[in-house]
Formats: C-alpha cells, sequence, structure tokens
C-alpha cells in the first residue's frame, strides 16, 4: 500500500489559529491523473496511471485509488498492472498539462504577487499583503481551492504555516483536496513526531548516516548534540537539519524576476553503455559543465533534472527541486546521480544521458539562504572557474572523469554532446 494514498489525510478545524502563518504551499492533487480524466468523468473513480502500456515504461503519476493498491510514480508499468490489474493507463499529454498550469498560477498571482512557483503543479505564495483585501491566511487558501475547483475543475491542497518548509510538509498531510493549518505555537510539536526523511534535503544516503546513530525522527536530530551530528553529515548539513527539526526557516517567498530558463547538457553515446560507473562518470562531466555556464551567466538553479534514453529509445525524465538555488557542480550531481539511482536501470544499456538546471535565478547570494552547505565545494569551483580561464576549458578537471588509458578529453569520452539553453515552460 503506497504510504501516499490519502488514508492518513489531516485537515484543519475552521478555527484554527492562523494569525502568525502567512506562508502557504498550494500542491496540486495528482495533477497529470487529474487533467487526464477531465475529459473522461465516467472514470474520475478508477485507479489511474499516466504512462505507456508498451515496452518497459514506469508510471510517471498515479491518482490516489491507484496509489492504495501500491502504485507509485517511478514504478515499472508491468509491476503497477500487476498489483492493480483493474489499472487505466493513459498516455501523457504535455500540452494539456501546461495549459491547466498557466490557469492554476494566473489564479496564485490574483490572490497576491508574491508567488514563487516550484514546479509544473505547485508554488508558495506570501499572503502577508493579502489580508487586508481578500481576509485571513485560511480564507485566503479557501478562495484558491474554490476557483482552481470552478476555473479548471481540478482540486488542489493547501498547507498554511509560519514558514516554508512546515508549509510543505502541511500540504502533504493535507492530501488529497484539503487545507491544513499548522499555528506558529503547534510548529515544534508538528514536527517532532515526524520521521527523519520528512526533512528537507534528507535523502537516502543522509538519512542513512542518522540511522546509524539511532536518530531516526525530527525530535531525535533537534535534541542531537551538535558534535554527534557534525560527525555524522558534516557541520553545514548538521546546521541545517537543527535548524529545521526546531521549526527555524528564515527564508522568504522569492517570485520569478525575470523569464525562467534551463541551462542543459547532454550525451548521445556511440555505443550504448550499462556500466553503472561509466554512467555517474558522466553525470559528472555533464553537471560539471552546467555548473560552470550558470557561474558564468551569474546564476543559480532551483532544480535539477536528468534525461535517460535507452537503446530501445525509451526516454524517460526526473527532476527534484532543492531547499536551496545552487550553482555548484557537486550538488547537482549528488542530486542528478539520486534521480538516476531511483529509476532503478541497472543492466538497462543507455544511449543518452542528461543533465539540466532549471528554474534559474540571477546573482542568488548562498549568504542569504538559511545554509550554504557547498561552501568548500564552492570555493574550489570558482578557483577552477579561475584556471580554466587562464588555461583553457580542458586545464583541470574532476580526476574521476579521467581516461587512465589516454589524454583527458575536453569532451566526454563515449559519444557527443549537446548544450541548450531553452526557455522553461511551466
Amino acid at each position: 500500500m503506497s504510504k501516499q494514498d490519502g488514508r492518513e489525510r489531516l485537515v484543519s478545524a475552521a478555527n484554527a489559529d492562523d494569525s502568525e502563518t502567512p506562508i502557504l504551499h498550494v500542491d496540486m492533487d495528482s495533477f497529470f491523473a487529474s487533467v487526464s480524466l477531465l475529459d473522461r468523468p465516467e472514470d474520475a473513480h478508477r485507479p489511474v496511471a499516466i504512462g505507456h502500456r508498451a515496452g518497459r515504461s514506469v508510471v510517471s503519476t498515479a491518482n490516489y485509488a491507484a496509489r492504495r493498491y501500491g502504485v507509485n510514480a517511478a514504478m515499472p508499468m508491468a509491476r503497477a498492472l500487476q498489483l492493480c490489474p483493474s489499472l487505466l493507463v493513459i498516455e501523457p499529454d504535455f500540452a494539456a498539462y501546461r495549459h491547466y498550469s498557466g490557469i492554476v498560477m494566473n489564479i496564485f498571482r490574483e490572490m497576491t504577487p508574491m508567488v514563487e512557483v516550484l514546479g509544473i503543479d505547485e508554488a508558495f505564495l506570501d499572503v502577508s499583503g493579502a489580508r487586508r483585501l481578500l481576509g485571513s491566511p485560511s480564507e485566503i487558501g479557501q478562495q484558491i481551492r474554490r476557483r482552481v475547483r470552478e476555473q479548471t475543475g481540478l482540486a488542489c491542497t493547501v498547507g498554511i504555516a509560519a514558514t516554508k518548509f512546515v508549509a510543505k510538509i502541511a500540504s502533504g498531510k493535507g492530501k488529497p483536496d484539503g487545507l491544513l493549518v499548522i499555528p506558529k505555537a503547534e510548529t515544534v510539536a508538528f514536527l517532532r513526531p515526524l520521521p527523519i526523511r520528512a526533512l528537507w534535503g534528507v535523502g537516502a544516503k543522509t538519512a542513512e548516516s542518522l540511522e546509524r546513530i539511532a536518530l531516526r525522527t525530527v525530535a531525535d536530530v533537534a535534541d542531537a548534540p551538535e558534535r554527534l551530528l557534525v560527525r555524522a553529515v558534516g557541520p553545514a548539513t548538521a546546521l541545517k537539519l537543527q535548524l529545521l527539526a526546531r521549526g527555524q526557516d528564515a527564508r522568504r517567498v522569492e517570485p520569478a524576476v525575470a523569464a525562467e530558463k534551463s541551462i542543459g547538457h547532454e550525451v548521445t553515446f556511440e555505443h550504448s553503455i550499462a556500466d553503472p560507473r561509466a554512467i555517474r562518470r558522466e553525470l559528472l562531466g555533464l553537471s560539471d559543465r552546467v555548473a560552470a555556464r550558470l557561474r558564468a551567466a551569474d546564476m543559480s538553479a532551483r532544480t535539477v533534472a536528468i534525461k535517460v534514453r535507452f537503446d530501445d529509445f525509451t526516454t524517460l525524465s526526473r527532476s527534484r527541486t532543492l531547499a536551496e538555488p545552487t550553482h555548484v557542480a557537486r550538488r547537482i550531481f549528488e542530486e542528478a546521480a539520486d534521480l538516476v539511482d531511483a529509476l532503478e536501470i541497472a543492466g538497462r544499456p543507455v544511449r543518452l544521458i542528461g543533465v539540466r538546471g532549471e528554474q534559474l535565478q540571477t546573482g542568488t547570494d548562498p549568504r542569504a539562504a538559511l545554509w550554504d552547505p557547498d561552501e568548500d565545494w564552492r570555493e574550489a569551483e570558482s578557483a577552477i572557474d579561475t584556471l580554466r580561464a587562464r588555461f583553457g576549458a580542458g586545464a583541470i578537471m574532476s580526476a574521476a572523469l579521467l581516461d587512465r588509458a589516454a589524454p583527458a578529453p575536453s569532451v566526454p569520452p563515449h559519444g557527443i554532446v549537446r548544450d541548450h539553453i531553452e526557455p522553461y515552460d511551466h
């Protein structure tokens, strides 16, 4: 059974205290599946997955009825059909997703100009300046839910809190089609029983490091001696995690100030490769090139995306929004590698692989962030930029990129690299 099937849904009472909770996180419910069902109302209560039946397709997203059978995103479609033989599989329609996303984002911006878009189906809103005109945060959240339903036929969930981090957790707890307020005074009590993976930025590797020292809940992290956390995850991550675990998150909602673009690189191999080490080496090289161009443009990426194409031309794309924007190659690589690992592609020959930075921001100053986990790498990569500017792009690179049997290449040795800077369309 899926852990996100809506059976543990929490919603707020009408009298919940929202007097000090100006941050909303609005997330559309199973967005792709819900859009695809708008023209098929007779199938609205069926378990649905978006993807392809043929070949080795994976589930792009599943609705809540399908999740109750254990069907989840990134699962092989063949496995999903085993778990749920009655599963309705619908081909993706990205033009429709962009259309409805545009309507939803316009509704948000009509409520407040303080909208920080996280992806095609979610955003943060700061409604501090909208209270006098539109009412309390809870009233604004209910207005958003009503207007989205009236204008699109879709459902969304609203999390309301004093900080971005807690608002995002609240929207997850309120799904589907709910509204959950976490009063400021109850923030710490709400966070403490949650598992450590609820903390923003805790992935599989960090969770393993924390669990190794018997830290399994947010309360464990909040109460842990600083020296213990530093030994487990390093000083920057230790500081970040304890601040979040104690309900502290000073980050503001940051509306986009310029047209968003993406910066990415991809490589097509002359011969498909299946060696995981070779794939990771290519990811590292691509991440390095993306990061270098981000720094050259004085930009940082809020989202890291990957693309993998197999020798049968099946193509998978995945993305992850970061807690803080970055232009550090090591951070981009680690996120990209996690995304590829989650696809569980071991043994499948890969024809193309790509890395892209999306939701770009200009002039990002790491000192303004809640934490800067990449400070050491940032300094090292700035020094590398200086050396490359003086001696050429191939003058210095990660040792992992070197072919011991040949001189260092200026592009990955297995294929053809394509560079691109594209409009990023929500």
